[in-house]
């Protein structure tokens, strides 16, 4: 994904539909938005990919940033001959899709960010681990992630810790470092997407005030829909409400003017 080839991915859904880009979190691959694809894929050409190192993709052969990850989508939409797509992303995923609706606005025709933020904190414990992983492996980080990623309560994350001890440390951490240097908080001003931002009330990581709250004000006209007894993976904890979310703004924003 940093190089001329673009990620590997997959399509699903009619040919001939409006394409919908779905961005995967960090420490997991385009599995994530299962729960959501068989209500996305009746009117929508669904387009999922994998990060560096994570389900399908190789591991980054050099350092990694949010800016090269949405290169290696325009890439992408340029090799399957697509002009003009909707995105969803979650957490690093909707990084990726804010970056791409800065670096590419007519590409990006309607904009979802779930469980995401302009800025993942500071640098340094993103660089810590990281280090931690290059180290020891994915096993430290994915024995605590359930913890991370879900309210306390859930008990279906056992598919998304399976995706994370999968994942190559590399991969896992270069994307780590890149999210260390992410910081678009003094440009949301400049996305024209019509954009969705979707929280989940108990998320952890990224919780909606500082994270979800600082994207829709800062993006002209954005929406936030709060998601209760969510955590991190919002659209896996509450696939329902997410879908419904999802589903509702692109009907408003892109299915009707999409051909």
């Amino acid at each position: 994904m940093t190089g001329a080839r673009p990620p590997h991915h997959r399509l699903d859904g009619p040919a001939d539909a409006p394409v919908v880009v779905l961005g995967p979190s960090l420490g997991t691959s385009m599995d994530l938005w299962l729960p959501q694809l068989p209500a996305l894929t009746r009117s929508w050409r669904v387009l999922r990919y994998d990060l560096p190192g994570h389900g399908n993709e190789p591991p980054p052969d050099g350092h990694l940033t949010v800016d090269d990850l949405a290169d290696g989508i325009t890439r992408l939409l340029d090799d399957l001959g697509i002009d003009r797509v909707a995105y969803a992303g979650v957490s690093l995923g909707g990084a990726i899709g804010t970056t791409l609706a800065l670096r590419a606005p007519g590409r990006v025709a309607s904009l979802i960010l779930c469980c995401t933020s302009p800025r993942f904190g500071e640098p340094g414990p993103w660089h810590e681990r990281a280090a931690l992983v290059r180290r020891e492996g994915v096993g430290p980080v994915a024995d605590t992630a359930a913890g991370r990623w879900f309210t306390p309560s859930f008990t279906g994350a056992d598919p998304c810790v399976a995706m994370l001890r999968a994942t190559d440390p590399e991969g896992y951490a270069a994307c780590c470092d890149a999210l260390a240097r992410f910081d678009v908080t003094a440009r949301l001003g400049e996305i024209s997407a019509p954009t969705l931002v979707i929280a989940g009330a108990q998320d952890r990581p990224t919780p909606p005030d500082g994270h979800a709250r600082t994207l829709a004000a800062g993006i002209p006209d954005a929406r936030l829909t709060v998601i209760d007894d969510a955590g991190h993976l919002a659209n896996v904890e509450r696939p329902a409400p997410v879908t419904g979310a999802i589903t509702e703004h692109l009907d408003r924003t892109w299915k009707g003017t999409a051909r």
